[in-house]
Formats: C-alpha cells, sequence, structure tokens
C-alpha cells in the first residue's frame, strides 16, 4: 500500500508543508539551509552528504557541475560556493526540493546554481562533474 505521505522522490509530494532549517559546517562554509518534509532528508544534513562534502576532491573552478537529486541544495551550494566560475545545475525531480535549493541559493549569494527538472536541463549542456549523494536504499518518506 503506497503511503500516504509519498516519498522524496515524488515529483510533488504529499506531505503537508512544515519549513525547518538544518546547519551545514564544513570547514569551508557555514550555513543555514531550509529544509522542508517531504524532501530527502529535511531534519539534518545527510551523514552520506557531509561525507562528500568534506572528502571528495575539490570541484574545478569553471566549468559545468551537477547535483543530481539536489534535494534542498547542500551538494549543490557547497560546490557553487567552492567553484564560483562554475555553473552548478541542480537538478531534482521533486518540486518542493527544487523551490527550497533554489532559496537556499539565493539567501547564500549563489548565482552561479541553475536549478531545474531533470527535463529542463537543455540538452545541449556539456557536464564537466556530477556530485550525487545516490540513495541506494529508500526506507519510507522524509517528512
Amino acid at each position: 500500500m503506497p503511503d500516504p505521505a509519498g516519498h522524496y522522490f515524488d515529483p510533488s509530494p504529499a506531505a503537508p508543508s512544515r519549513p525547518a532549517s538544518v546547519r551545514l559546517v564544513l570547514p569551508d562554509l557555514t550555513a543555514e539551509l531550509t529544509t522542508d518534509r517531504g524532501v530527502f532528508s529535511a531534519e539534518r544534513v545527510d551523514p552520506g552528504t557531509k561525507y562528500l562534502l568534506l572528502e571528495a576532491p575539490p570541484p574545478p573552478a569553471a566549468g559545468t557541475l551537477v547535483d543530481l537529486g539536489c534535494g534542498y541544495g547542500p551538494i549543490a551550494c557547497t560546490l557553487a560556493s567552492r567553484a564560483p566560475g562554475a555553473t552548478v545545475w541542480a537538478v531534482d525531480v521533486n518540486e518542493r526540493a527544487r523551490a527550497l535549493c533554489r532559496a537556499n541559493a539565493d539567501a547564500l549569494g549563489l548565482g552561479n546554481v541553475r536549478v531545474a527538472a531533470p527535463e529542463d536541463v537543455p540538452d545541449d549542456v556539456v557536464v564537466d562533474l556530477i556530485w550525487s549523494n545516490g540513495r541506494l536504499h529508500v526506507a519510507g518518506p522524509d517528512r
């Protein structure tokens, strides 16, 4: 039986909105990010995401970078902050996640973030780097 609250990979989350915030603390970036029900890891920065942000090699200074499954934007915002000369595509199927990512990038003054649904990324975009915290196990929706 499907969960009536839906999942974070639904295009339009059914869970009623309940905005919150989480604190992302990295050696080179500290940010309060707005989250909400119906998006991935709404109550904390996911440990896999935090590990990626702490341990992955730095992104190239320029080029086209992609955060695939951007959620509320911790990866996209970190990439954009670390590579201000790059264009960062933040891509997610979830419209609530995209709105949060856009708001978080705007709040941090990151004008190099382009938020889009997968079908809205132009066909001619050439990608230099993809970062993603692939969710390998789905135990239920984040509410």
